[in-house]
């Protein structure tokens, strides 16, 4: 049974940080692309970061530069460290497994976890 679990998210100000996390577990998760997705109210969800199985990254351009994903893979967790938080970076934010690359319509979903930047 694929199971991936998110955590690290909450409320924070804006300028703050977050670290999320993502435990995976039925996967060999060495060979899966990671990514971080995240969705706001009335907005489409959107590809934030991913991190292929050879350690490739991309970013989306709003978030670039300020947020960086990572994995450990003696743990099976992926991180997305989220610095200098903005209000629009407000979401639902899913983890997501993906064997090599990720890619539409297959892999694997968490259950989201809520950030929050708010005054």
């Amino acid at each position: 049974q694929v199971q991936l679990v998110e955590s690290g998210g909450g409320l924070v100000q804006p300028g703050g940080s977050l670290r999320l996390s993502c435990a995976a577990s039925g996967i060999v998760f060495r060979l899966y692309a990671m990514g971080w997705y995240r969705q706001a109210p009335g907005k489409q969800r959107e590809l934030v970061a991913s991190i292929n199985s050879g350690g490739s990254t991309n970013y989306a351009d709003s978030v670039k530069g300020r947020f960086t994903i990572s994995r450990d893979n003696a743990k099976n967790t992926v991180y997305l460290q989220m610095n200098s938080l903005k209000s629009e970076d407000t979401a639902v934010y899913y983890c997501n497994a993906d064997l090599f690359t990720v890619k539409p319509g297959t892999g694997y979903w968490g259950q989201g976890t809520q950030v929050t930047v708010s005054s």
